[in-house]
């Protein structure tokens, strides 16, 4: 039995990916600072909602470490973790950042996903085959004036896949998969900022005007497709847009 596991479901890219999930019969354990009550009043069957801040390490870790997630896990012959909770701020050129800002993405964008998929593996080892996703970006390839907290969390979630790998825990897939400049919210604080303190903003404002950006649900139907099929896992660091 597929069973998954989903951060960030509540709005945005997290919300069409366990959407897609959902509408496959894959049963969710989805994780959030708030509920979708749309999906749940859809999938009641199919969706346990957890109301949880994974910015709060102690409250994460208390959950991780409790009887729902070991429950969820332990009928689930092929389970998925997405890694897909997570923030784009602070931005802004470094030497002005709010420290306490900067904690809060580490805790979010770092801490809570490599520990939950400590987690997951560790409570997985009778399953025939599980498969983890971090939900990365380019920005974790490519350096950018004023993301340097951005960068350096998704950065951290490619290279822990690339460790991961070396570890060869048996029968587990992961990779860590850019999932292109889609139509979210997060595009939306993007826009928000200033030129001081993210030189390329008016990029992603052209991108927006000619409708360039990627529709949330189309992507969650190729990322989807592309974590359940055959080739998951073959490449560690991978893009959607480069994926056959």
């Amino acid at each position: 039995m597929t069973k998954a596991i989903v951060t960030g479901h509540s709005r945005g890219l997290g919300e069409k990916l366990t959407e897609t999930l959902l509408a496959r019969g894959v049963p969710v354990l989805a994780v959030s600072r708030h509920a979708n009550v749309a999906l749940g009043e859809r999938y009641p069957d199919l969706l346990t909602q957890v109301a949880l801040d994974l910015s709060d390490t102690h409250a994460g870790l208390s959950w991780m470490a409790g009887e729902q997630l070991a429950a969820f896990l332990s009928d689930a012959q092929s389970p998925i973790l997405i890694n897909n909770a997570g923030i784009v701020q602070p931005i802004g050129p470094a030497g002005t950042l709010d420290n306490a800002v900067i904690a809060q993405a580490m805790a979010l964008n770092v801490t809570a996903p490599i520990s939950l998929a400590n987690s997951f593996i560790a409570m997985t080892v009778e399953a025939a085959e599980r498969r983890i996703m971090h939900i990365s970006s380019g920005a974790g390839r490519n350096a950018m004036p004023g993301w340097s907290v951005y960068c350096a969390t998704k950065a951290a979630l490619d290279h822990h896949a690339r460790c991961v790998v070396a570890d060869a825990p048996a029968g587990l897939r992961i990779e860590s998969l850019a999932p292109g400049v889609i139509d979210t919210d997060m595009q939306g604080e993007i826009r928000a900022t200033t030129p001081d303190q993210f030189t390329s903003r008016e990029r992603f404002v052209a991108l927006k005007q000619e409708n360039q950006l990627a529709d949330p649900q189309i992507c969650a139907g190729a990322i989807i497709a592309h974590l359940l099929g055959k080739t998951f896992g073959r490449e560690t660091i991978t893009d959607i847009r480069q994926l056959g």
